[in-house]
């Protein structure tokens, strides 16, 4: 019957466990003794059985809820709890929406570059600097450019000279491998004047 290959059915039984939920306790799932209870103006209503509380949510057609599960006793209060819910993710909302995420804007150039084309590459470093993000400038060396890395510091430092009036250059060149680069934010605006 059992063999070699052969195990319990009770070995192969998942044990579940449930997911921490993020959101508070409310209701019955508050199983303590007793909870010191906060009405809905705020006003503390003293400690009491939580089934007392759960009867007082009831009457008051609110729901109990744990705001503070680590005091002892825990801290609950009355609130309609989908409505304030609803209130936090509205705020999140918000302020997702006003937030700015700040992006890292590249520019590589060679030590050998033209000046037309530093050129571009500079307007276009100012045009991502005026829409507030950073700018990282990178030089890259290729073979025998190596022995020659002030070339590309200098370089990087005439352009952030010339950037000077939208940006700050943060660090100075740092040599990393066969690329040089500094990086460049924009300055705040009440510096720009």
């Amino acid at each position: 019957m059992w063999g070699p290959y052969r195990q319990p059915h009770f070995y192969f039984v998942w044990r579940c466990f449930p997911i921490a939920n993020t959101g508070h306790q409310t209701n019955e799932e508050i199983r303590d003794k007793e909870v010191l209870l906060i009405s809905e103006s705020g006003e503390k209503l003293g400690r009491m059985s939580s089934q007392e509380a759960l009867r007082l949510a009831e009457e008051r057609s609110l729901d109990l809820v744990k705001i503070s599960p680590n005091a002892v006793p825990p801290v609950c209060k009355l609130m309609d709890y989908g409505k304030y819910r609803f209130e936090q993710t509205k705020r999140a909302k918000e302020a997702r929406k006003n937030q700015r995420v700040v992006e890292i804007k590249e520019i590589r150039m060679s030590p050998s570059i033209d000046v037309n084309d530093f050129n571009v590459k500079l307007r276009n470093a100012q045009k991502f600097l005026a829409e507030g993000n950073r700018c990282k400038v990178t030089v890259r060396f290729r073979g025998r450019e190596m022995a020659h890395t002030n070339i590309g510091q200098d370089l990087l430092l005439k352009f952030a000279e010339e950037c000077g009036e939208v940006a700050v250059m943060d660090k100075s060149p740092k040599l990393e491998g066969r690329h040089m680069s500094i990086f460049l934010s924009p300055k705040p605006a009440k510096d720009k004047k």
